[in-house]
């Protein structure tokens, strides 16, 4: 096996109640000044009130940027950069899912190192570590929280950048599922499924280690014993912080192991038609996973067994199409649509979103790498 590096946050605080020791270690810190990076609606139902509330209490000013889109684009990146700089801001926090999270990476990584974030699109291109970044959960799904990997759409290309850098990692993250309990269903649903798809790509890529095994196959299991449940009932607590470990170990996983075509397809979708990332990633995952099934069918064996399917007497390619009828019912179960034709998509536009997928860093360790009539067969497939 080659050589490998792990990456994510030095301090990670976990479990109902947590966000008041996070408090503390911002203060340990040496931190003075944020800029908040959070959306609207977080605004508006004073979850945003009660954390710079608590932040002044430790001393911290704060400044709020909440125009953070659902697919945050480089106008977003560059709008709370002109609020930082206008306030010296020292470092940032971020407040929500993975939009937030995303704008505020792309905010702290331009601070330090210029230029615009479309300059820092692939992999590893910024010279100098980003602003302190203290990233403050309040979904279970895109564990941009830990990761190094910052998505923001250029509204130019109509395209998602994917900006993979390890100077993109928070130095903190906070998964306190206290603040989750408020989720809406849809958006339960969407973002379980997207720390599923973490999880079954990061098992199958091509750079898969014991250490991202173990986290994925884990994550896995938690989604498929209590997604259901965390959308049925949003004040199941413990579904709510078992899906915030479970999208945690996807996110280590993932953070390391990297992804596949899921995300790579999931992007162009997100970045052509504005649609969400979660959902487009449930309706594509079992449709890649049945390509990738043609090389990698024992590891999606695995994951059909993670996910409680009994695959006893089975060879490896029946028991890879067990997975495949999981991951569907979990999403029927939940209430994701049943193809793309629901999302607006349309069949006209395939060459397109197929160039460009195979153009996106995340397609690199898919199992089994594609051509674009390939790309474009999954497309059709998942309509």
């Amino acid at each position: 096996m080659a050589a490998f590096s792990f990456f994510m946050p030095p301090v990670n605080h976990m479990g109902e109640g947590c966000l008041e020791g996070a408090m503390n270690d911002i203060v340990s810190l040496g931190l003075t000044k944020a800029l908040v990076v959070t959306d609207e609606v977080l605004n508006k139902i004073g979850l945003v009130a009660d954390v710079t509330e608590q932040l002044g209490a430790k001393g911290i000013a704060s400044v709020i940027f909440d125009d953070t889109q659902p697919n945050p684009t480089c106008s977003n990146v560059a709008e709370g950069l002109t609020l930082l700089e206008e306030n010296e801001c020292n470092f940032v926090i971020s407040l929500g899912g993975g939009s937030p999270h995303d704008c505020a990476k792309g905010i702290a990584l331009v601070a330090t190192n210029g230029g615009a974030i479309k300059d820092y699109e692939g992999v590893n291109v910024s010279s100098k570590p980003q602003l302190p970044l203290v990233a403050i959960n309040t979904t279970a799904g895109t564990a941009s929280e830990i990761t190094r990997f910052c998505i923001i759409t250029d509204e130019e290309r109509h395209v998602k950048m994917a900006i993979v850098d390890k100077n993109t990692t928070p130095v903190m993250s906070v998964n306190d599922p206290e603040l989750m309990k408020g989720m809406p269903a849809s958006l339960t649903a969407a973002t379980g499924m997207d720390a599923l798809t973490h999880a079954i790509e990061a098992y199958v890529s091509t750079i898969a280690t014991p250490v991202t095994d173990c986290s994925a196959l884990k994550a896995i299991e938690l989604i498929a014993r209590f997604l259901r449940r965390a959308v049925g009932n949003g004040a199941d607590m413990e579904a709510r912080e078992q899906m915030a470990y479970a999208q945690l170990l996807a996110g280590m996983a993932f953070n390391n192991a990297s992804l596949g075509y899921v995300h790579a397809m999931a992007h162009q979708l997100g970045g052509f038609y504005d649609l969400p990332h979660g959902v487009c990633n449930a309706v594509l995952l079992p449709h890649v996973q049945a390509y990738n099934a043609r090389v990698r069918p024992e590891r999606l064996a695995d994951v059909a067994v993670a996910m409680g399917e009994n695959v006893e007497g089975l060879t490896d390619v029946e028991a890879a199409e067990k997975a495949l009828s999981a991951i569907k019912r979990l999403s029927a179960d939940i209430g994701i649509p049943a193809g793309l034709t629901e999302l607006g998509v349309k069949e006209e536009d395939f060459e397109v979103l197929a160039t460009n997928a195979l153009q996106d860093a995340c397609g690199l360790t898919n199992p089994k790498q594609a051509n674009l009539e390939e790309v474009i067969a999954i497309y059709s497939a998942a309509m």
